[in-house]
């Protein structure tokens, strides 16, 4: 079957993040889109649930980076677990 290039416009960050991914499952971004876009057309849907986590929101994010921050700074303090609904 005949190869073609397709492009596609990628958030410079999110490229890197998926190029590492990849590179960590032994897998080229070229074999992955391939899985994606197989498994798609196999499947007729987004192989995926798509859904928002505010758990990954950036405000989270700076929250969590600021806690690692300062337990590297060794300015932490442990405390018990707490779960939100």
């Amino acid at each position: 079957m005949a190869q073609l290039n397709v492009n596609i416009r990628m958030d410079e960050a999110d490229k890197r993040a998926m190029e590492l991914t990849c590179k960590e499952l032994g897998l080229t971004m070229t074999a992955a889109f391939n899985i994606f876009a197989k498994k798609m057309s196999r499947e007729h849907r987004i192989p995926f649930e798509v859904s928002y986590d505010p758990f990954y929101s950036d405000n989270n994010m700076q929250h969590l980076k600021r806690g690692i921050e300062a337990l590297d700074a060794g300015k932490g303090t442990e405390h018990e677990i707490i779960e939100v609904d």
